[in-house]
């Protein structure tokens, strides 16, 4: 095995350039490969790898552990956007395949277009549509998860659970992110389910180093682990998530035993584009990922990056005014395209893209951004939603000795979700992610509430092609709307400027949501806030903590990188 220390990938991934130039060649996993966001999460993915599984085996391995060992970024209470690539065969003259399965959180169906307003019509607060049974959506990443491994996978379905169900039985050590995490969310105290688990009988945070044991999930996990993603969504698990969703909290939420029942899991359209020699694939709707991915690298393609220096001042104003285009008509047109009419063929279309790109100037910002009228645009008119939305994320990568890929970005919504703890798991918030204002100027806004409808995400699960349709990459990162300016610095630097993954990962973060240029504060790229106020930009030095994990496909092997803001890892063999 090879395990790639997070603090010290950046230097050996340099030494490895130099070795892949000279005589010797970099030492990385030739067989298969997994980056998560928690070592014991990507050891169990490792296990389902060397077991004979494929991609998706260990992703849905590592998914259960998450949901133990980062409660407060993902779990099966929650949803996931997965993409797989399935090499092909050359002699069958099978090509290789794309595919995207969703298993985004459903609005329940008594859900009202109103859910979130007031008596008087207003927003509630952002801290009450956050947390209690208001914000739950029925979960889908079980039901997802189901269907890709009756496609992909190669293990039986209960052998993916084992590690997670060892793990919850005999416990694992808090890690400082978690106790942080923690610590940053007293609101874990007005649930008493949450309450008792994450705190000392004294009401503190679990210190660093606590044992921590969780036999309730330990049985939930059994229980799907034998009966599959209806021992889930029927059921006593369906029972008790809807009662503690009907009596979380001051807002109770409407989801009822048959929204559960009901919930399918979506193959979803796999949206590619060229970026110079390569192509870019992602995911759409419900998620504006793919589409703000793919219109943000193909207006820089007029721009020589490769020739600006990574991260310099020229590079992130230009990322930074593609970035705002593409959020103007994200937040226009985007929504769930079983609801909306989103103009996607038009939102991608090249001549559209080269127009809208000549907007860019290389002196001057243009400051809020308008959104385009893509060809072909016969929606409904609609009012913009502005709104930002929180980040309780996670992203698993792949690759196995087969040839399979996975990207799989997953989620429950804010930190730690609603807050609402059921059989040993957290439940999401995603129903949050819906503007709470159905209505702007007498005008719908595309993401407003609807009964049965999937909320919009920025998750961006990427594949990278090279030109003979082979894997090159696999990347993704949590981060809310952030999500977007993350993935693109790292397909930026890995492409235009070089870097391997490692390095390309930790390349301090920038991003632009057709508002303020923001700068990872504390890094080398907040040295740029001056060069670009005096180009025009609104700059703020923020915490940008994304959770990037990433493996490049090389002539030497798997080159695999985590993010170093979190706790992940990268392992191979």
């Amino acid at each position: 095995m090879i395990r790639i220390s997070r603090l010290f990938h950046v230097a050996a991934a340099a030494l490895a350039l130099l070795l892949a130039g000279c005589a010797g060649v970099p030492d990385l996993p030739k067989r298969h490969a997994i980056a998560a966001a928690n070592p014991h999460a990507a050891e169990a993915g490792l296990e389902m790898l060397r077991a004979g599984g494929s991609a998706v085996d260990a992703a849905v391995a590592a998914q259960m552990v998450l949901t133990l060992v980062e409660p407060q970024s993902s779990g099966i209470g929650g949803g996931a956007f997965l993409m797989h690539f399935g090499p092909g065969d050359v002699e069958k003259r099978i090509p290789p395949a794309l595919r995207a399965y969703e298993g985004r959180e459903t609005a329940p169906a008594a859900a009202a277009t109103g859910l979130f307003l007031d008596a008087a019509g207003k927003p509630l607060p952002r801290g009450q549509r956050l947390t209690g049974g208001r914000p739950v959506g029925v979960p889908g990443v079980i039901r997802m998860l189901e269907m890709a491994h009756t496609r992909h996978g190669r293990l039986p379905w209960a052998r993916l659970f084992e590690p997670a169900i060892r793990l919850a039985e005999e416990g694992f050590a808090v890690s400082p992110r978690l106790h942080r995490m923690i610590a940053a969310n007293p609101r874990l105290k007005d649930f008493p389910a949450a309450d008792a688990y994450f705190h000392t009988g004294e009401g503190a945070p679990l210190p660093v180093g606590h044992m921590l044991r969780n036999p309730a999930l330990a049985d939930t996990l059994r229980r799907i682990a034998g009966g599959g993603a209806r021992a889930f969504y029927e059921g006593e698990i369906a029972q008790d998530i809807v009662r503690a969703v009907a009596t979380a909290g001051p807002l109770p939420g409407p989801m009822s035993r048959l929204d559960l029942a009901g919930y399918e899991a979506r193959a979803r359209d796999v949206l590619c584009g060229p970026y110079r020699q390569w192509r870019v694939c992602g995911f759409g709707p419900p998620s504006s990922g793919g589409i703000a991915t793919l219109q943000i690298l193909a207006m820089l393609e007029r721009f020589d990056l490769s020739r600006m220096a990574p991260g310099g001042p020229q590079a992130v104003h230009l990322i930074a005014e593609a970035s705002r285009l593409a959020f103007a008509d994200r937040n226009l047109y985007v929504a769930d395209s079983d609801f909306v009419q989103v103009p996607v063929e038009g939102l991608l279309d090249r001549n559209y893209l080269s127009e809208r790109s000549r907007r860019i100037s290389g002196t001057r910002s243009m400051g809020p951004a308008q959104p385009g009228v893509p060809p072909r645009q016969t929606a409904e008119a609609l009012a913009p939603d502005t709104e930002r939305k929180q980040a309780g994320t996670s992203h698993v990568s792949v690759v196995d000795r087969f040839g399979n890929a996975v990207a799989m970005t997953t989620s429950v919504g804010s930190t730690f979700g609603a807050k609402v703890m059921v059989r040993g798991f957290i439940l999401n918030s995603e129903i949050a992610d819906f503007s709470a204002m159905p209505e702007r100027g007498g005008r719908p806004v595309a993401n407003r509430v609807q009964p049965g409808k999937r909320p919009r995400s920025s998750q961006s699960p990427t594949l990278v092609l090279d030109r003979d349709g082979r894997l090159a990459m696999t990347a993704g990162s949590p981060g809310g709307s952030g999500i977007i300016g993350y993935v693109v610095k790292t397909l930026v630097a890995a492409l235009d400027w070089g870097m391997p993954m490692q390095e390309a990962i930790a390349l301090p973060n920038f991003v632009n949501r057709n508002g303020s240029t923001d700068l990872e504060r504390g890094t080398p790229v907040a040295d740029n806030a001056e060069a670009l106020r005096a180009l025009g930009h609104e700059v703020r030095l923020r915490g940008l903590v994304s959770g990037l994990h990433g493996i490049r496909v090389t002539p030497h092997g798997f080159d695999g990188g985590a993010d170093p803001r979190r706790e992940g890892v990268a392992l191979g063999d």
